[in-house]
């Protein structure tokens, strides 16, 4: 693994953050990954902020029908952009759970195409 070297701001240039804002963008769908970019860029902040409040209030919330638990890691990642000692643990979480989200993603592919092979081979039999 390569050391990440710092700046004069004390960000690191391999921010784990702004990696898996990077990855998220690729693994969401176009109109998301549009709603990133745009909460992402600094003039974004006065919005980023309250919504990413309102997000983790929301994940607290996770047993009412209408919210779930997802808002949580989704409103400490809004959070995490304007507050600097979150970056990195936010950053690792992001990392780890999008890992996880291919992972299984990955098997599931590899479970339905396995099962349509078996049903196709039973249908010409």
């Amino acid at each position: 693994m390569r050391r990440a070297t710092r700046t004069k701001l004390g960000s690191t240039k391999n921010d784990e953050l702004e990696a898996a804002f990077d990855k998220l963008e690729h693994e969401t769908p176009d109109f998301l990954t549009r709603a990133i970019c745009r909460l992402r860029k600094p003039e974004a902040r006065k919005v980023r902020l309250p919504l990413g409040i309102l997000c983790i209030v929301a994940g607290l919330l996770w047993f009412l029908p209408v919210v779930g638990l997802e808002f949580f890691p989704i409103g400490l990642l809004l959070i995490a952009q304007d507050v600097p000692f979150l970056r990195r643990p936010v950053g690792r979480l992001t990392l780890s759970l999008i890992g996880r989200w291919v992972r299984l993603r990955t098997w599931w592919r590899r479970k339905r195409a396995s099962s349509k092979a078996r049903k196709d081979r039973h249908r010409t039999a």
